[in-house]
Formats: structure tokens, sequence, C-alpha cells
């Protein structure tokens, strides 16, 4: 009996000094893993926002052509930009003012559901609008948006294609 005491207690304090070097090695892993996330690129904001500008230009143009699944296409593009300012932006001070958009897209939305020129006009007006206001509010009043007056994607066409 006297011989196994001392057997297991060296058993004992080898388990507990593998335990702690197994602990430290799973560390280090969730160390180097933390650099690795943290170094890992994201897209800025701005990034976001001149995605939304493009595909805001290409609504324009989709509803003058009355391409209503191109229409639904873009909007829900810009949704997902928003969206996507909401996960990897969360910290910026303009990313808590974005849900102000969201009743404009909605709209929009709704007047391409509903296939209507005239309410499209109207809501694309509201979300144009609706996006400087945002910006006045973050104090990127500079930035200015408008309704395009010419189309920039000379390769791409807007036209409803027939079969």
């Amino acid at each position: 009996m006297h011989k196994i005491i001392p057997f297991i207690l060296v058993s004992f304090l080898l388990g507990c000094n593998t335990s702690t070097k197994n602990e430290q090695q799973l560390q280090d892993r969730i160390d180097k893993l933390d650099k690795k996330l943290a170094d890992a690129y994201k897209p800025g904001f701005g990034e976001f926002m001149s995605s939304i500008q493009t595909h805001h230009t290409k609504l324009w143009f989709a509803g003058q052509a009355q391409n209503w699944k191109l229409c639904n296409f873009e909007v829900h593009e810009m949704m997902e930009a928003f969206g996507n300012i909401l996960k990897y932006e969360q910290e910026r001070e303009e990313s808590q003012r974005i849900s102000m958009i969201n009743p404009a897209l909605d709209s929009i939305n709704a007047a391409i559901l509903q296939k209507d020129p005239v309410r499209f006009r109207n809501n694309y007006v509201l979300l144009t609008n609706t996006c400087n206001s945002c910006h006045q509010a973050v104090q990127f009043e500079f930035n200015v948006v408008k309704i395009p007056d010419m189309q920039p994607f000379s390769n791409q066409e807007f036209q409803v294609r027939t079969k």
C-alpha cells in the first residue's frame, strides 16, 4: 500500500503538469487565431457606401426601363450592403443611424413589386433624399447623392430583353 501512494501522487502531479501544458497550447492557438482574425480583410465603411452608390445608380436606370426584375435585384443588393454595414461596421457612429434608410427602401421595394413607374420615381426621390438626410445627420453633408442624369455603365443593358 505504501508503494501505491507515491505512484498515485506522482501520476497526479504529472497529470496536472500535462493539463497546464495543454491549456497553454490551447491559449497560444486562440491567440494566434485572434491575430489572424484581426488581420483579416473586411470592407470599410466607404467600400460599402460605394457599393450602395453603384446599386442606387443601377436601380434608377433599371426603373426608368421598367426592368422590375433588375430593380428587385438592385434594391436587395442595397439592403444586403446596409445589413453588412451593421454587421461589420457596428462600432461606427454612422452605423447607429443607418436604420433611417429602411422606410425608404421598403417604399421603393413596394413600388417595384407593384411595377408602378410613377410610384417608383416618387420613392426613388424619397430614397435619395433619405440618403442625404443621413449624410447630414452624421456630418457627411459634403457627400450629396442625386438622381443620376447619365448612365455610367456602358457594359450593362437596362432594357428588358424580349425572348
